[in-house]
């Protein structure tokens, strides 16, 4: 379960859910502030903000990313994570993933078929490398790629987090 803290209420009240409609409220804000940023001043926040949003946020209390999203599964997530699963990659492939629009690998379904109903991962220590990175607060993917980072901040409290603390300077 998340930590509970005073801090907690100042940027929107991480337990009780209010912070998606907050988030939803300040993308206009969001987006400015990260087009104006100056990026050396923001990478250099990230870290600290980064470990600060998870020690509030239980990853295993939301598990929302893989609910309702997909990571892309690259071919060297797609050779570790067959081999770890004893299967042929093109079995794996058929099995498990379908390709997208941008004709990038992701998962057939949501929720993720490697989601347990505990919200663990059945292939974790194996994970692609944009389920290991997710949700990208403590790396230069936050300003460079403001559409995905608008859209996490939707739905992933830390990224709502980190964006509100980023807004109070």
């Amino acid at each position: 379960m998340a930590a509970h803290s005073d801090n907690n209420e100042q940027i929107g009240g991480l337990e009780d859910g209010a912070w998606k409609k907050k988030s939803a409220e300040h993308q206009k804000q969001y987006s400015n502030m990260l087009k104006r940023a100056d990026r050396n001043k923001v990478l250099k926040k990230l870290p600290d903000l980064h470990e600060e949003a998870f020690s509030k946020v239980d990853c295993l209390q939301c598990a929302a990313c893989c609910k309702n999203y997909s990571p892309r599964f690259k071919t060297p997530d797609i050779k570790r994570i067959s081999k770890h699963l004893k299967m042929k990659e093109s079995v794996f492939i058929e099995t498990y993933l379908r390709l997208d629009e941008e004709g990038d690998y992701v998962v057939k379904q949501t929720p993720c078929a490697f989601l347990g109903a505990d919200n663990y991962c059945s292939i974790y220590d194996v994970r692609p490398s944009d389920c290991e990175r997710f949700p990208y607060t403590d790396e230069d993917v936050i300003l460079k790629r403001l559409p995905l980072t608008l859209k996490n901040s939707s739905f992933c409290p830390a990224v709502y987090y980190v964006l509100e603390r980023l807004l109070k300077g």
